[in-house]
């Protein structure tokens, strides 16, 4: 069989549909790449770039890369369809696009994969992935709350309490993307600061800070009908921080009129427990987040 990585096509999209169909059947959980992938191609530039394996006129993968800053690319929508597994193609995408991130000034890329996904594990594994780290999404409902503690939009505060925090460590200094949608970046101050401007940031204060989020965006629920407030991260010190920073999430959530919300928090067993003591609906499993050095790409 004759195999080509190639630039992907609007005219894809009923291959890629079929590819995706039988990835996940096993489980209760949708595929969001048939509802964004028009888009990805549309928006593919000189900062994106979608991909597809094509193997005797048909396609069997596809992969998309963006960079996320000067020096960090990510990768997302990695699928191949389970007829194909096994042949490299999965591989091969990914050269193509370690290969155009290194040449743009990329020297990582990272991606994130459900924990459950062996599959995907495996394959990012292969490709030079290495774990990196591990997060879980809190949901508090939107709603009218008073945090029991003040709690002050300080980036200036936020931004101590973060590069101290025992979270942040656990994350090795990863949050959401502020701009693209469902990608993880280092957070820097100046990307703190920009969340400060444009959107929310929260610095729980007493004794000093002892805890910090920030919102990303609002966005819609993939699937569904509802609207979300995203935030970047949420970190805190003890019990008392957490019911004082997840009270401010709802309270800026209900300010938004959004349907729910997404907190992107550290998977440790502390961040857990504590989000779970607090009523933040943790979600039911973690998300693992990998990197490739790309400097010998």
């Amino acid at each position: 069989m004759s195999s080509t990585v190639r630039q992907a096509r609007e005219a894809d999209y009923e291959d890629v549909v079929s590819v995706v169909e039988g990835v996940w059947d096993d489980r209760e959980t949708d595929d969001y790449v048939p509802d964004v992938f028009d888009d990805w191609v549309r928006s593919d530039g000189p900062s994106q770039r979608t991909v597809v394996v094509e193997v005797d006129g048909t396609v069997v993968g596809l992969c998309q890369a963006a960079l996320v800053s000067d020096h960090e690319a990510y990768v997302q929508g990695i699928r191949v369809d389970p007829a194909h597994r096994g042949a490299g193609y999965g591989l091969a995408m990914l050269g193509d696009l370690f290969e155009w991130a290194s040449d743009r000034g990329a020297t990582v890329a990272r991606g994130m994969v459900f924990s459950w996904n062996d599959a995907g594990l495996g394959q990012a594994v292969a490709a030079g992935f290495r774990p990196e780290s591990a997060f879980r999404w809190a949901r508090p409902e939107p709603g009218e709350a008073e945090p029991s503690m003040p709690v002050e939009r300080d980036p200036t505060a936020a931004w101590s309490y973060w590069t101290r925090s025992d979270g942040r460590t656990a994350l090795s200094g990863v949050t959401l993307d502020t701009e693209q949608t469902w990608a993880v970046a280092e957070l820097t101050r100046e990307r703190l600061q920009r969340l400060a401007d444009e959107q929310a940031v929260f610095a729980v204060a007493g004794s000093g800070t002892r805890g910090m989020a920030c919102r990303v965006r609002t966005t819609e629920d993939a699937g569904t009908d509802r609207t979300l407030a995203e935030y970047a991260v949420g970190t805190w010190e003890d019990t008392d921080a957490a019911d004082a920073l997840f009270d401010a999430v709802r309270a800026d959530a209900a300010t938004l009129g959004v349907d729910g919300t997404r907190v992107f928090i550290p998977e440790t067993p502390r961040h857990v427990a504590e989000a779970a003591y607090v009523r933040a609906n943790t979600s039911d499993w973690p998300t693992f987040a990998l990197s490739a050095d790309l400097t010998g790409a």
